[in-house]
Order: structure tokens, then C-alpha cells, then sequence
């Protein structure tokens, strides 16, 4: 039986390479090798573990079991690969959710180091980011929690930062921001973005009122689900446009002081309860329009808040940090 786990309402399937192979699914013995290989058993190995068929759940489904497939790890002792498996059968360059929870079952198999840093490689087959992605994990407590700090090194920001295309500029407290068109033209007050790479690529649009805010319910229905996932889904699924390898998206409001409320819509999963890496995201983005300091912030999602870390070197983010915990569901 597959284990699943829980990260602040994102949930993933993990299983071993061998389980994955003993339901005569032909995934090869190196991580690098089924990245580049995935079109032949990514799509069966979201069937044999997830519970449904694949093209049987159209993005951001209600009938989701879960937000993907975590198959590793493929070593018995660290470095652990692991390949982070959408539901769509695409892969995922970075999952703070996923890579939490990874870590979690890691150390539920006792293979997590209890008093050092564990290095994660995720294999992908992106060519727009080098492939594998590492991400450092510390075990860790945040006020009595006890989780996962997972180092997402320093972001970098722009279209350049993501391979967008035809992206506009707009100014907007003295930072020049991105202007997307197909997602201001779904709704006017979507007008002021910021393109973030954390190891995968983000798109985080900066409302000022509550109500531009799209709910998850919103996002499932048509015509507002068509149009997000032209934009956030590579081809053929979406258009691919202004990133032709797809784009997570995020929507982001100032709260409070280091406070932040955000939506998500991720590329091969639609809306999402939660996700770790578009947390972060929203942070830097949040940062570099003069919202919140560096320090803690937090970033309020569906599925609970996530504490982000932001660290600041001579008037530039350096690096960013996300703490994480997860639980196996019964």
C-alpha cells in the first residue's frame, strides 16, 4: 500500500524505485536516466499509486488523492535522489511540500541523518535549469514544531530568470515588475507580476484587495480554469505562454507586518492547497517591492502558513529558507 503524507494540505505518494518496478513498470536503476526517460513510466506509476487513470482528472480536480508521486530514494545512504512526479506525469524541478515530505519519510525509514544537513538531488528533465536540482535539509523546530528547514539557495528574478517571453514592464513602489497579459487579461487587477526562479520557475501577481485574491473554487471552474492553465501548462495542455515550459502561478496580498496571504495554481496540478517553493517565492517577491524585511515572514496559504526565512547581503537576497513538516495519513 502506497504511504501518503501530508504538508499543510499538499499530499504525496512516496515509493521506492524497486515498488515501482514490481508493478512490471520498466523505471531504470539510475535517476538521471528515468528523468530523460519518464514518458515511459511516469504516467503508469501515477496510476498504480495514485488511483486513477491517466487523462481521467482534468487540473485541479476535486477528485485529486493527491498532488504527486515522490519515487526514491534510489540510495541507501546520502546523497538521496528522488524524482518528483505531477500528476499529469510531468516532472517537477523542486517541491518544498514535496521535499518535506520526502525528508519525513526518509526519517521514518531511518535513513534521514538526525545531526547533520541532508543533501536531496531532484532529477528532471527541464532544459531550461540544470537537472539535478540539490536542496540542503536540517532537521529543525520552530516554535516547538519539529520539521524540515530546506535551503532553497539565493532566487533570481525576472523573465530571464524563467525563459518567459513577450512579458511587459510596469513600475511599481520604485521596482520595475512584470506586466503578463493573458493573466490581465482574465482579470484587470492582475496586472503587476514577478517572475522568481527558487530551482523552478514562479510567477507571483501582487493584488492589493482581498478580492482579487482567486479562491481554489474559482480556479477549478470555467472559463477561469481554462485560461490559467493555458497560461501555467507547457504544451500540449496549456499554450506555454509567456513560458513555453509551463510556469507555477501565485497570487500574493499584504496582510500585516511579515504577513502575506497567497494562492496558488501550480503548472501539472491547477490549485493547490498549499505549496512550499510558491510560499518562498511570495516572500522574495513580497521583499523586493518593500513589503516585508528580511527575516521571518510568513506566507498564509489554504492549507496553513508557511514560515520563510529570508536572508539579505548588500541589498540583495542571498538566500531563502523554508521550514516544513509533514504527517503520514492513516
Amino acid at each position: 500500500m502506497t504511504p501518503f503524507y501530508d504538508a499543510r494540505g499538499n499530499i504525496y505518494g512516496v515509493v521506492a524505485p524497486q515498488a515501482v518496478r514490481l508493478q512490471g513498470i520498466d523505471l531504470p536503476a539510475d535517476a538521471g536516466q528515468a528523468a530523460h526517460g519518464r514518458e515511459d513510466w511516469a504516467l503508469s506509476a501515477i496510476e498504480a499509486f495514485c488511483g486513477w487513470a491517466p487523462g481521467t482528472q482534468p487540473p485541479g480536480s476535486k477528485d485529486h488523492r493527491c498532488d504527486g508521486l515522490l519515487v526514491g530514494p534510489f540510495q541507501s545512504a546520502p546523497p538521496f535522489d528522488v524524482l518528483i512526479v505531477n500528476t499529469d506525469g510531468t516532472l517537477a524541478e523542486r517541491s518544498g511540500n514535496g521535499l518535506t515530505i520526502f525528508s519525513q519519510a526518509l526519517s521514518d525509514q531511518g535513513l534521514f541523518p538526525a545531526h547533520e544537513a541532508c543533501l536531496l538531488r531532484v532529477h528532471h528533465d527541464k532544459a531550461d535549469t540544470v537537472s539535478p536540482g540539490e536542496t540542503s535539509v536540517s532537521n529543525a523546530q520552530v516554535a516547538g514544531v519539529q520539521g524540515f528547514w530546506l535551503d532553497l539557495g539565493k532566487p533570481s528574478f525576472g523573465p530571464g530568470a524563467v525563459s518567459a517571453h513577450g512579458a511587459g514592464e510596469v513600475m511599481f513602489n520604485g521596482r520595475e515588475l512584470n506586466h503578463v497579459q493573458p493573466l490581465s487579461a482574465l482579470d484587470p487587477a492582475w496586472s503587476r507580476s514577478q517572475f522568481v526562479r527558487v530551482g523552478n520557475p514562479h510567477c507571483v501577481t501582487l493584488v492589493d484587495d482581498a478580492r482579487a485574491l482567486p479562491s481554489n473554487e474559482q480556479m477549478r471552474e470555467a472559463p477561469l480554469s481554462d485560461g490559467l492553465t493555458r497560461i501555467a501548462y507547457a504544451m500540449p495542455t496549456g499554450a506555454g505562454e509567456p513560458c513555453p515550459a509551463g510556469i507555477n502561478l501565485q497570487w500574493a496580498m499584504r496582510e500585516a507586518e511579515g504577513r502575506i496571504v497567497a494562492r496558488v495554481f501550480e503548472r501539472g496540478e491547477g490549485p493547490t492547497a498549499s505549496s512550499g517553493t510558491s510560499a518562498s517565492v511570495v516572500a522574495c517577491a513580497a521583499w523586493r517591492v518593500g513589503w516585508v524585511a528580511a527575516g521571518e515572514v510568513k506566507v498564509v496559504m489554504p492549507g496553513g502558513t508557511a514560515p520563510i526565512l529570508l536572508e539579505e547581503f548588500g541589498g540583495e537576497l542571498s538566500g531563502v529558507r523554508l521550514f516544513g513538516t509533514a504527517k503520514l495519513m492513516g
